[in-house]
């Protein structure tokens, strides 16, 4: 076996001494069209190219095109909600972001791409299942803001139920609700995306017309650590990072109104100025939060923190919107 092993490797060792052989000693993307190493595909500096943009998607050639939106549909902004980390807040996050827009005058709706563990539905206290016509899925609205919300809880027949589903099968189920699903007319859709960094966390960067996306983390070292590859992932992606939030920061005690950071100190700053992203919040463990979401009023819970998040976000989307802009009559003139 060992023979065979170092037999293998001698007779690669010598291929690649060829391929060095037959490549220029100093290549440009110039060179390639008149490359006989590069005509035949033994060019190492090509495979070594082609292998970089396997690893890295921002750097391939052929992009995937982002989906259209239904006629039905005139969506302006899509922000995603993520952590990587599962247990930080995210789903709570993203719901308490779609109020406190709601709650400014713009028109707001939540998809739930958190296929396996949606929890969207009984934060809002949405117990109605989704209807569909001729043109595809209706969103059921909230009660107290009327927001349009899209999950898989709302097309099952009992909310736990589970969803046994290969990744492909999510990522379909995900792009439709994006196609499918009539939102009307909004000016912001949130996006609760599931942890880590897979199937629809990917196909909702890839596939959406994201305008950027909002962090959620939380104190713990071991949180922090997965969360910053959900923000590699992003940046890989090519993907805007709008901001960090940094929930579960500290809880304040009922009865002596003392602070206590249950879960370490607050990382919330040091993480934004390692990541270069800002640090958008910092939210409180509130048994409160946790009451109302499991009442389904998540609605009545307006926290100042969040409040003050909106007029940030606009404003980068705003200069964002312009930029495009002035891109576009660049490109026409």
């Amino acid at each position: 076996m060992s023979e065979k092993i170092e037999t293998r490797n001698a007779s690669q060792a010598g291929e690649g001494r060829d391929l060095e052989e037959r490549a220029p000693e100093s290549c440009t993307p110039e060179d390639c069209s008149s490359c006989q190493a590069a005509a035949d595909g033994t060019c190492p500096l090509q495979h070594e190219k082609a292998q970089d943009e396997r690893v890295r998607p921002d750097k391939a050639k052929s992009a995937i095109e982002k989906l259209p939106q239904s006629q039905f549909n005139d969506i302006r902004h899509v922000v995603a909600v993520m952590s990587g980390k599962g247990g930080v807040g995210k789903s709570s996050v993203t719901a308490l972001l779609a109020t406190a827009f709601a709650r400014e005058g713009y028109k707001v709706g939540v998809l739930d791409a958190d296929i396996t563990g949606p929890s969207i539905p009984r934060m809002f206290g949405i117990k109605k299942r989704a209807d569909s016509f001729e043109f595809g899925l209706l969103p059921v609205q909230s009660e107290t803001l009327r927001i349009p919300v899209m999950s898989i809880n709302l097309l099952l027949p009992h909310e736990d139920d589970p969803v046994i589903w290969r990744g492909p099968i999510i990522a379909n189920v995900v792009k439709q609700f994006w196609t499918d699903v009539v939102w009307g007319d909004l000016d912001f859709l949130f996006v609760d995306l599931p942890p880590g960094t897979g199937d629809a966390p990917l196909t909702v960067m890839q596939s959406l017309p994201l305008d950027g996306i909002v962090i959620v983390s939380s104190p713990q070292d071991l949180a922090v650590m997965v969360v910053k590859k959900a923000i590699k992932m992003a940046r890989i992606l090519n993907t805007h990072l709008l901001g960090l939030v940094e929930n579960m920061s500290y809880v304040i005690c009922p009865h002596c109104g003392n602070k206590h950071e249950v879960f370490g100190p607050s990382k919330g700053q040091a993480v934004s100025e390692a990541t270069d992203i800002p640090l958008l919040a910092t939210l409180p463990l509130d048994p409160k939060l946790s009451e109302l979401c499991d009442k389904g009023r998540i609605e009545d819970y307006n926290p100042d923190a969040v409040a003050s998040v909106v007029d940030f976000i606009v404003k980068i989307l705003d200069h964002m919107d312009k930029l495009k802009a002035k891109d576009h009559e660049s490109k026409v003139q």
